[in-house]
């Protein structure tokens, strides 16, 4: 199981996989920063640029944070940098 850590904008004017900020990989969903919506709209934008299904993905930390952790089950990191795209010069394993 991976993780990856994100910095979400919520009530975006579109949901899009931003790209890597440092070790960061910044979303921005349209969902309010509501009850959860956000968090739900995280997890299937990310399924979505993944191609793998909502279920495998969890919020391990963060729920009402702007940072989030999210673990992905199933998937190595250098799996899902190429799924992502470039991955940081830093993180590179």
């Amino acid at each position: 199981m991976a993780s990856i850590s994100l910095r979400v904008t919520p009530s975006a004017s579109r949901d899009a996989v931003v790209g890597w900020q440092g070790d960061v990989l910044r979303l921005r969903v349209t969902a309010p920063a509501q009850r959860g919506k956000a968090n739900e709209a995280i997890l299937c934008l990310l399924a979505a640029a993944l191609g793998i299904k909502r279920r495998r993905l969890r919020i391990v930390r963060g729920a009402t944070s702007r940072q989030k952790v999210v673990f992905v089950d199933g998937l190595e990191e250098a799996e899902i940098w190429a799924r992502l795209g470039e991955p940081p010069p830093g993180l590179r394993t």
